[in-house]
């Protein structure tokens, strides 16, 4: 590396966050990327392991520390196509993933980790910026058509892969706009939706057909598909939420995560939501302590509602001091960007029931539990009422939907409803269909359906053609 004891001259740089009294009036991005300064200084920070983990610990396996070099040098050209060599969007994960490269770092055993996910955030604005970001159409056409169901991370990285191998990709998605989740579950103030639509006109000049509103297996017959193309990729998600089936389940007030999130992003694009579902002058409860509750809570923020509380059934997480689990993703407390605008949490909580009036939600009670050997049970006496105007249910997804095209192509399944398909040829039980990302492996992270759109394009590839030269 260009600075051997970078490590140990500098200090972790955050990147600079808008103040949480502003940002909360709107719905745009807050957090900027670092300086070409700064990022050199925090590539600096690289400590050029002998075994790099941070590149395990990363499910697309980015070739890390020879971009923090890279970008230490100041070559930004060569850090952007070293950053694209395995993945298709930086640009999402620079702003949405946990960063689990970070926690792989070997400085991470007792010090700050190298801000890698700054540094990669930064990497690909600076590509957008000057216009090093360009289409790459195939120099020959194949002759195949393939046709990718989801256009998530999955299948939009599928269907690029596969488009610049020379298919001819055709991307249905059964919503209004390209995007899954990206679009219609990550807010605009994590990551703005600007960032999918020129990927799209990206895509488009490499060959990729966009299909919107076209719902395979309600609009449009999945085998119909399997008639018409050379290999059909399932890459839509696990979208089967996790019910709370308690007394007064059916008020009005109680809804899933994934009714009142989409709806913002459909207003902040500029839709006319009838009923909106708003958390504006209520008290906010939210059922779940991970990623998605977390957008809830900074959406009920923007909102301006009057309380917002986060409860999580398990237990709170221990001092990091206590539970060294390095390289691995530990146990952590997390604080996301949301709860500092404010929200009160709290950990070993069970929902019991929801009070009504009127058909209403107006209040939740709840039960503090204890955790011992692994096993939970009520702690006698802790139960406990609060008022509730607006419950969301964020307590994470179950799996796929079956109904549809699932059940009219009749894919195996694995135990937990997931699409059964292994990690070699993503093939599944029906043949020529292949599937990836959360329809396969479940509830996961972008970064992870990134990894899985890439390897099974490759896997389509090689069952097309015989063999591929596209990378896993």
């Amino acid at each position: 590396m260009g600075k051997v004891t970078g490590f140990l001259e500098h200090e972790r740089l955050q990147e600079a966050a808008e103040d949480t009294r502003t940002r909360i009036k709107h719905y745009r991005e807050f957090v900027g990327h670092l300086s070409d300064e700064q990022a050199g200084v925090q590539g600096a920070r690289c400590m050029d392991c002998g075994t790099p983990f941070c590149m395990s610990g990363c499910p697309i396996n980015n070739i890390i520390p020879d971009w923090n070099d890279l970008v230490y040098r100041q070559d930004w050209q060569a850090a952007l196509d070293t950053l694209h060599s395995t993945n298709n969007f930086p640009e999402f994960t620079g702003r949405v993933c946990p960063a689990p490269c970070e926690e792989a770092c070997t400085l991470r055993i007792n010090a700050d980790p190298v801000g890698i996910k700054s540094i990669e955030h930064a990497i690909i604005d600076k590509g957008w910026e000057n216009g090093w970001v360009q289409a790459r159409p195939p120099q020959q056409k194949s002759g195949r058509r393939v046709a990718v169901i989801g256009s998530g991370p999955s299948g939009m990285a599928c269907s690029q892969q596969l488009a610049r191998a020379g298919h001819d990709v055709v991307l249905f998605e059964k919503s209004d706009r390209i995007g899954g989740l990206l679009r219609y579950g990550i807010p605009d103030f994590k990551m703005e939706k600007h960032f999918i639509d020129r990927r799209i006109e990206q895509m488009k000049a490499e060959g990729v057909e966009f299909r919107v509103k076209q719902h395979v297996g309600v609009n449009v017959p999945a085998q119909k598909l399997l008639a018409e193309y050379d290999a059909v990729v399932l890459c839509g998600g696990a979208e089967t939420p996790r019910d709370l089936p308690v007394p007064g389940r059916e008020l009005q007030g109680v809804h899933f995560a994934m009714e009142f999130l989409p709806q913002q992003n459909k207003v902040v694009a500029g839709d006319k939501v009838a009923n909106q579902i708003m958390a504006t002058g209520k008290h906010v409860v939210v059922i779940g302590g991970g990623d998605t509750g977390s957008d809830c809570v900074g959406t009920s923020n923007r909102h301006g509602a009057k309380s917002i509380s986060q409860f999580e059934l398990l237990g709170k997480p221990d001092d990091p001091l206590r539970n060294p689990v390095w390289p691995y993703w530990p146990t952590r407390l997390r604080t996301s960007s949301s709860h500092e605008e404010g929200a009160h949490r709290d950990w070993s909580i069970a929902t019991k029931s929801f009070v009504g009036e009127n058909g209403k939600v107006k209040a939740l009670k709840a039960v503090r539990l204890k955790w011992e050997g692994g096993r939970m049970s009520e702690v006698p006496g802790s139960e406990f009422e609060m008022p509730a105007d607006l419950v969301l249910l964020a307590m994470g997804f179950l799996g796929p939907t079956q109904a549809g095209a699932l059940d009219e192509l009749g894919v195996d399944k694995d135990a937990r409803g997931n699409v059964r398909a292994d990690t070699e040829n993503y093939q599944t039980s029906v043949s020529k269909v292949f599937a990836a990302g959360d329809m396969r492996r479940g509830q996961s992270l972008v970064v992870w359906a990134i990894r899985e759109g890439r390897q099974c394009a490759r896997a389509v590839d090689e069952f097309l053609m015989g063999s591929s030269d596209l990378p896993r």
